[in-house]
C-alpha cells in the first residue's frame, strides 16, 4: 500500500497515518472524490492494529478531510466549505506561530523561515505541475 509508517518513530502511528493522507491530499496525489481503502485493508497492508487506522480515519473525517459514505467506502473529501476553510486558516495560523517561536529560540532570523516557505512553496507547486 501507499502509507507508510514508522513504529520506531516518536509520531504516534495514527498521526502518521493522517499527516500522510493529508500530505498526499495537499500534493495532489489525491484528488477529491479518490476513494481510500477500508480500515481492513489498510490494517492487513501495513500491518497495524485496525484500531489505529480508524482512529486516523475518524480524526481526517472530524477535520472534514476525508467522508464517509455508509455502503460505499471513504472518500477524499469534496469541496471545502467557506466555515471549514476559515477554521482550516487559523489551524495554519496557529501552525505558524509555533514555527516562528520555534524559530526564534533557535536562533533562526524570520527571513530565512520566510525564505525557506518560499522554496517550499515553490518545490510543492513544482511536484504538483509534475503529476498534473
Amino acid at each position: 500500500m501507499w502509507i507508510m509508517v514508522d513504529p520506531r518513530s516518536h509520531t504516534p502511528m495514527y498521526q502518521q497515518i493522517i499527516d500522510d493522507i493529508k500530505t498526499r491530499i495537499a500534493r495532489g496525489a489525491m484528488a477529491s472524490g479518490s476513494k481510500l481503502p477500508s480500515i481492513r485493508e489498510l490494517a492487513m497492508d501495513i500491518t497495524i492494529n485496525p484500531n489505529t487506522i480508524a482512529k486516523a480515519y475518524q480524526e481526517l473525517e472530524r477535520e472534514g478531510v476525508i467522508e464517509v459514505i455508509r455502503g460505499k467506502g471513504t472518500f477524499v473529501a469534496s469541496s471545502t466549505p467557506a466555515e471549514a476553510r476559515d477554521s482550516a486558516r487559523r489551524v495554519v495560523r496557529d501552525m505558524l506561530t509555533k514555527t516562528l517561536v520555534e524559530a526564534h529560540h533557535l536562533g533562526v532570523e524570520f527571513i530565512d523561515v520566510a525564505k525557506e516557505l518560499e522554496r517550499l512553496i515553490a518545490d510543492w507547486n513544482q511536484a504538483k505541475e509534475g503529476q498534473a
